[in-house]
Parts: C-alpha cells; sequence; structure tokens
C-alpha cells in the first residue's frame, strides 16, 4: 500500500510540475454569448478548442454578467470557441486565428439555442469522469461506470472520496464525520442512518445518474446533516416522445443475487410524465466475531463470540409523477414514491464461548436467530411553479406526506453446553414483535429574486412529525408466550420544525462572487415512553448563517471560501428508550436524553483548469452525537451500545483530486483525502481525548479499447482509525469491468467484477476503563455481475422537473432497526 500512495503522490507532483511549469504568453480573446433572442447569458461555459481537433481542450473560461468571456494567454495558433450551457445546444464557432502581432483578438459572437441542433462539421466526443470535482460539490457519475453496473447505490458509495461505509454498525460517514443527509433527487429519504443503509443496499446503481456529495450546503437547504448532503440524482431522459429504459441484472457471490427494472418517460404538449419500477432480489452472508474481556470482583472471564447469518431480501421500489403547463408561466405537478421492503434472517447462529480466568470454557451458549423484518412507504408530493417573466424570477410550493409502516419480529432461542457438548440447563427463548407507524406532512415555499448582478431567495418551511413505536417482549415457557413487563415498551414521539431562510447572491466585481444566507429553525419535540411514564420535552431555537465567496483568480485558477453552521437532531428511534436484542448478552439501548449537536464548518477550495482541486476544511462539533457506542454491565455479563454525546469534536481535512490522462485511451482519476480528527468528551465519569491521523485514497481508470469495447478498474483504501473508543483497521478493495455497445447502441452489456480476492473487512477493538473488546466482520463484497440494459424510443425526451420536497430533513431519521 506504500508503493501505491508513493505513486499517486508522485503522478500528482508530476502533474503539478507540468501544469505550473508553462510560460505563459500575451494574446487574450474577447468575445460575447447570448440567447437566440439577443440577451447576454451569463455563467456559460467557454471552451477554447484546436481548430483542427476539438477534442483538445486549449483553455475554458465563464462568461460574465453581460455575456462577456475571455481567454487569456493563448498562443498563436488556429481555434475554435465553443459555448455550452444546460437547457441549450452546445455550440461551436467556426475556425479562427490568433496571430502573433496581435494582443487582442475579437473571438467571435455565440448564439446559444434551446433546441438541439446536428452539427455536422464537428464531431465531440467526451464521456464524464466517474469521479468529477466541482467547484462546491464532488459528482460521482455512476451513469457511465461499468463497475458500478449491477451493483447497490451503497456500494457505489463505498467507493466516493472521503465516504467512509462502516457495515458493522450500517454507519455512513463523510470525512470523519457521522450526520450524513441522504437526498435522493432533492428530496430527503426519512430514514435514520441504519435504515439510509438499509435502503442503498437495495437501491439498483443501474438506476443512478449520479452521485452530488456537498459539504457545506448554502442557507436555502434543511441546517440538518452535520457533515453534508449527499444527493442521488437518478436517471431521468429529455425532450419530446416517449422512451424508456429496461434493465436486467444477475450476480454470484456466495449466493445468488438478480435485478429488473424498467423506466418510462413521455411528454407530449403540455403534459410530462414518468414512472419507474425497480426490484430486486438475493441472499447474501454476513459473519460477525466479538472477543471480549470481563473483569467483575477481581475474576476475568472472556467472551468469544461466533455469529453465521444468511440473510434474505426482496425489495421493490416504484416512483410516478407529471408536470403540466397550466399556462406559459404556471406549472403544476405530482410525485408518488413508495417501496415494500422484506429482509429476513431464517436461521442465524451465535455461539458464544465463555471462559474463566484460565482460558478454559465452562459454558458454550448457542442461540438461534430468525428475524422477519417488513418495511413499507409511501410517499406524496404536490408541487407549483410560477415563472413571473422567464427571467428567474419565480415561486415554488410544495406539500408532502409520507407514512411508513414496520413489522418486525425477533425469534431467539438460546441452548446452553458444556466445553464436551452436553446440555446442561434448559433452553430459553423470547419472541419479541416489534411494530412502527411514522407520518410525516410537511410543506414549504421558495420565492427567487434576480437583482442585476445576482439573485435574492427566500423561503419558509412547516414540518411536523408523529411516531408510535410499539416493541413488545414474551419469553416462551412451556410454548405459552407469558409478557415481559422489564421488556416490553411502547414510546411515542412528536416533532414540529418551523424554519424562514433568505438568501443572497451578487457579483462583486467581474471576477468575485458572494452567498451569504441565515436560517432560523424552531424545534419543539416531546418524547414520551408509555410504558415507562416519562417524558422529555425540548424546545429551542437556532440561526444557521453560511457564506460562500468564489474568486476567478485568472483563466486557470478558481478560489472558493465557504463558512455554515448546521445542525444534527437525534434520529427517531435513538430517543426510544428500550432495548433491542441481538442476543441474552448483547443488546442496543435508546438514549431519550440525546441533545442534538451543533457544527461550525470552514472550507477553502482551489480549483485549477476545472480538473485539478484542492480543498481544505475545519468543523467544530458541540455535544457531537456518537453511535454505538459500547459498554458493559460486568454482572450479568452483557455488552450494549448507546448512542451518547460527547463533548466537542474538531475535524480538519485536506482533499486532493486530479486526472491524469495517461494515454489517447487510458483516462486515470484520483482522489486524496486526509482528516485529522480530535475528540474531547466525558465518558463514564473520565475525560476521554482522541487523536488521530487518517486518509482515504480513490483511483478510477478508464479504458478505450475500439469496436464497442469499454473497460474500467477502480480501487479505493480507508485508512485506520478512530470512532469514538472504536479504533478500526485499514479496509480496501478494487474492482473490474467491461462493457460493450450492441443493437446499434440501444443495448449495453456489462460484466463486473467487485472485491475479487476478497479483502475487504471491518476489524475494530476498544480498550476503555473495564471495557476491552475486539470485533470482526466480513460480507459477500466478493461478486461476479453481469447487466444488460436497452433503451428503446426517443432517447431525447425533456425530463419533468427535479424536486426538492417540502419534507427534505426528516426521513434521515427513520429507523427500523434492520
Amino acid at each position: 500500500m506504500k508503493s501505491v500512495t508513493l505513486s499517486l503522490l508522485l503522478l500528482l507532483l508530476s502533474a503539478c510540475i507540468v501544469a505550473f511549469g508553462q510560460s505563459p504568453t500575451k494574446h487574450t480573446i474577447n468575445g460575447q454569448v447570448k440567447t437566440a433572442a439577443g440577451q447576454p447569458l451569463e455563467f456559460v461555459t467557454m471552451l477554447l478548442v484546436q481548430a483542427s481537433d476539438s477534442t483538445k481542450l486549449v483553455k475554458g473560461a465563464i462568461s460574465d454578467a453581460n455575456g462577456g468571456y475571455a481567454f487569456e494567454n493563448v498562443t498563436p495558433g488556429q481555434y475554435r470557441i465553443g459555448a455550452q450551457q444546460v437547457g441549450f445546444a452546445k455550440t461551436y464557432s467556426k475556425p479562427f486565428a490568433v496571430d502573433a502581432t496581435q494582443p487582442t483578438v475579437a473571438g467571435p459572437a455565440l448564439t446559444l439555442a434551446e433546441e438541439s441542433k446536428n452539427l455536422s462539421e464537428v464531431k465531440v466526443v467526451a464521456k464524464k469522469p466517474f469521479i468529477e470535482q466541482q467547484v462546491d460539490r464532488t459528482v460521482v457519475n455512476v451513469e457511465n461506470s461499468i463497475v458500478s453496473s449491477g451493483n447497490t447505490a451503497l456500494e457505489v458509495l463505498e467507493k466516493a472520496p472521503g465516504v467512509t461505509i462502516d457495515r458493522q454498525n450500517d454507519q455512513i460517514q463523510l470525512k470523519g464525520k457521522a450526520g450524513v443527509i441522504v437526498m435522493i433527487d432533492g428530496k430527503q429519504t426519512y430514514l435514520s442512518v441504519q435504515e439510509v443503509s438499509n435502503l442503498l443496499k437495495n437501491t439498483p446503481s443501474d438506476n443512478i445518474e449520479k452521485i452530488e456529495i456537498i459539504t457545506n450546503p448554502g442557507s436555502k437547504y434543511d441546517a440538518s446533516g452535520n457533515s453534508g448532503i449527499i444527493n442521488i440524482k437518478m436517471k431521468r431522459d429529455k425532450n419530446f416522445g416517449t422512451n424508456g429504459t429496461a434493465i436486467l441484472g444477475a450476480g454470484m457471490g456466495r449466493f445468488e443475487k438478480t435485478n429488473a427494472s424498467i423506466n418510462l418517460n413521455h411528454r407530449q404538449g403540455k403534459m410530462t410524465s414518468f414512472g419507474s419500477v425497480n426490484a430486486r432480489y438475493g441472499r447474501s452472508f454476513q459473519t460477525n466475531d466479538i472477543s471480549r474481556v470481563i473483569p467483575l470482583q477481581g475474576q476475568t472471564s472472556y467472551f468469544d463470540q461466533n455469529s453465521y447469518r444468511v440473510n434474505f431480501s426482496r425489495n421493490v421500489n416504484f416512483r410516478a409523477g407529471f408536470d403540466y403547463n397550466l399556462t406559459r408561466k404556471s406549472t403544476v405537478g405530482a410525485v408518488l414514491t413508495g417501496f415494500s421492503n422484506l429482509w429476513a434472517q431464517p436461521n442465524g447462529i451465535n455461539t458464544s464461548y465463555i471462559s474463566n480466568a484460565n482460558r478454559e470454557v465452562t459454558l458454550v451458549p448457542t442461540t438461534n436467530i430468525r428475524s422477519d423484518n417488513r418495511w413499507n412507504n409511501i410517499t406524496g408530493n404536490v408541487n407549483y411553479k410560477y415563472d413571473f417573466d422567464g427571467k428567474g424570477r419565480e415561486l415554488t410550493a410544495d406539500a408532502d406526506y409520507s407514512r411508513f409502516n414496520a413489522d418486525n419480529l425477533n425469534d431467539m432461542t438460546t441452548r446452553f453446553y458444556n466445553a464436551a457438548g452436553a446440555e446442561v440447563q434448559g433452553a430459553q427463548r423470547f419472541r419479541n414483535p416489534m411494530m412502527a407507524e411514522i407520518n410525516i406532512w410537511a410543506a414549504k415555499a421558495d420565492y427567487v429574486h434576480p437583482t442585476k448582478k445576482g439573485k435574492i431567495e427566500a423561503g419558509v418551511k412547516s414540518s411536523l412529525v408523529s411516531t408510535d413505536n410499539d416493541m413488545r417482549f414474551f419469553d416462551i415457557i412451556d410454548n405459552r408466550e407469558v409478557v415481559n413487563v422489564r421488556q416490553t415498551n411502547r414510546f411515542q414521539y412528536n416533532e414540529n420544525i418551523n424554519a424562514a431562510y433568505t438568501n443572497f447572491a451578487t457579483k462583486l466585481n467581474k471576477k468575485t462572487n458572494l452567498q451569504a444566507g441565515l436560517r432560523m429553525e424552531h424545534t419543539h419535540s416531546e418524547g414520551k415512553s408509555v410504558t415507562l411514564n416519562q417524558i422529555v420535552t425540548r424546545d429551542y431555537v437556532n440561526l444557521f448563517p453560511t457564506v460562500h465567496v468564489s474568486r476567478q483568480l485568472d483563466t486557470n485558477h478558481v478560489l472558493n471560501v465557504s463558512y455554515s453552521r448546521r445542525i444534527d437532531r437525534p434520529s427517531y428511534q435513538d430517543l426510544n428508550p428500550f432495548k433491542f436484542y441481538l442476543d441474552k448478552y448483547t443488546y442496543q439501548e435508546g438514549n431519550p436524553y440525546l441533545r442534538p449537536q451543533l457544527t461550525h464548518s470552514v472550507e477553502m477550495t482551489h480549483v485549477y483548469k476545472s480538473a485539478f482541486s484542492t480543498t481544505l476544511g475545519y468543523s467544530r462539533t458541540n455535544d457531537v452525537i456518537f453511535r454505538e457506542v459500547p459498554g458493559q454491565n460486568p454482572a450479568d455479563s452483557t455488552t450494549f451500545v448507546m448512542t451518547q454525546n460527547m463533548r466537542l469534536q474538531q475535524n480538519v481535512t485536506l482533499t486532493l483530486s486530479f486526472p491524469i490522462p495517461v494515454r489517447k485511451w487510458w483516462n486515470m482519476q484520483n482522489n486524496i483525502t486526509a482528516l485529522y480528527n480530535n475528540i474531547d468528551a466525558e465518558y463514564r465519569g473520565a475525560n476521554l481525548n482522541v487523536k488521530a491521523f487518517t486518509y482515504n485514497l480513490y483511483s478510477a481508470n478508464n479504458f478505450t479499447l475500439g469496436k464497442g469495447f469499454s473497460a474500467e478498474l477502480a480501487g479505493w483504501f480507508n485508512s485506520a482509525g478512530v470512532y469514538g473508543i472504536m479504533k478500526t483497521q485499514p479496509m480496501g478493495a478494487f474492482s473490474l469491468g467491461v462493457q460493450k455497445r450492441v443493437l446499434d447502441g440501444k443495448g449495453t452489456l456489462r460484466v463486473n467484477v467487485n472485491d475479487p480476492f476478497w479483502i475487504n473487512k471491518f476489524r475494530g477493538s476498544a480498550q476503555y476503563q473495564d471495557i476491552n473488546l475486539r470485533v470482526g466482520s466480513r460480507w459477500e463484497s466478493r461478486q461476479v455481475r453481469a447487466t444488460f440494459t436497452y433503451r428503446f424510443g426517443n432517447q431525447n425526451v425533456k425530463a419533468a422537473r427535479q424536486r426538492q420536497s417540502a419534507t427534505s430533513a426528516e426521513q434521515n431519521r427513520v429507523q427500523s432497526n434492520n
């Protein structure tokens, strides 16, 4: 691994030497870009390319508020100028010359048309890299990735720079911090961290266009999300007519997997409609090994636990909606989404070997676990948009309702054996049905008002959440169910959040842009344990400022600086004070006294030639929420995990993103993220201070092989790290795939192999006071998959509007404990 790291750093150094070692010239090209109606166009991406080969980019630029563009330090030669912007056809000028005797050249005036046009004189071949670093976000372009085909969204996210997936505890971290908000098409998923992880496990990557990672969102976004936002954008098509995509896939690891989906889009007249259905079936396995040392009254006992679980899943999700143009200025739309997920564990086995101080086995409890978890959702959204003048002044409104239902059952039977294998006492069995219902209502309105140099945004939002969790616990005695009143519990939670924001963006001068915003949120919540007759009420108001400054230093260099304050509220299930048992000796316990965590975050990003990106960030989080914090009760030899607040966490991150065009047919994209983490806390009556340096590496290689063939090789590595009191060992894997276009380009066949040497695994340890444990976990990361995609109909059907619905901050906090 050291050689890989050294190679990446040498490649980065070489690229920087080449980039900065060129001598500038003194020729400048000035021009303007406008619409077909003669209006100047701002923020158009301008491309200066070789006249003989328009795929060879010389320089890039962005048009200003008057549609003007400028290319500086251009050497004499023959060139074309291209212009592109979302919603307009990409346009190229005729060839022109830059003469050595002219310090300033009048560039051609370009006109962008809204409708598509065929440019027979220019052939441009381009493919987005798998990892794309933009000014304010990192984009994972899933759609064109070969090694992502047939995988799940979680497996793709695992390859993203700065993202860490803890499969042992179903945690998603971004740049070493938890509290990630996951959205789908700008709408939050309404799920807790664990359930988001489970949802992404069952979302096919073939239906994903791209994943956006936004570490410092603006005031328009909800203030939740300590480490930022991950927005998963599903595939949608463009223009008029009808089209669709059908996908069939199959895979094999230790067990079989299949997936299928169909997406349809139709646009005619004033109506745009769309719909999709995705289904996934499969079996997989997971192993867990836990070793614990438990001191009690001067004696020491040892617990060595081994579990093997075969999981069965069947998941169906759907999405349907429409946009209808009431008038030229107003549009109304509706979206209906939902899923039905089944996750079952027909026969899990957990064996514990309990030894005395001499490491002599004294007892072998063996637990057979049967789990059946059903999780259903239906979400409806109605939305309205009014465009006042066609110049960006608009009003949008959304109203949402979302309902979740969970019906879960755990059935555990524990038998006790001695070291010789003889049963020494009667079996213990219990059943644990858990039912949950969550209802979420929300509404929001946003107004955008353009100014001469920018725009003003303002909006309001209100959400109301009601949850009801009913956990029942039965001991099975003589084949009869006897209620265990100590473990049975019913928990209800109600929450109302009202918010208002304003955001102002302006161009300070020709090269500097400013965006500043302020969001206010009032939260009132009440958590009630019906069984314990315990109520916890919270009522608080917070202000969340954001500032973004962007400076175009010259044609090649852009500098961005941003600041934000954000909040993370506990998930609904984390507040539930009852216990979830893995077996007789291991459980998870809720904490009704959790406080929200507040984060200050600052980032500075330098972008060179829209390709080389360097980001330095700092964040400070008070009352940081740590999930899966371990503890133990020596009296009954049990170990548990509980979500708790820690006093303070500080992070310093450095992220490098850089492409390397190795050959004309071979492109490489590399990302390096380094993180310094400092945790200052009081835990179990003592001060806890943890300092750790970690890093993440990602490299993707794309190969164009000819005759319709292409290939991809990608790998990632996470160094050892620290999460609370848990130290984690390094993790990593690589994948490779081959793709062939068939049926005149309408079909694509992809074959890929993930983690062929089965090196991806989780290992961790914790030593603190009387806690001394080691954890190991493995899962079915080694898989071979084949996927066939067929596109039919008019592939230029224009998409319906992408909506960020009113319920864009609540879904991440639902939990089903699968």
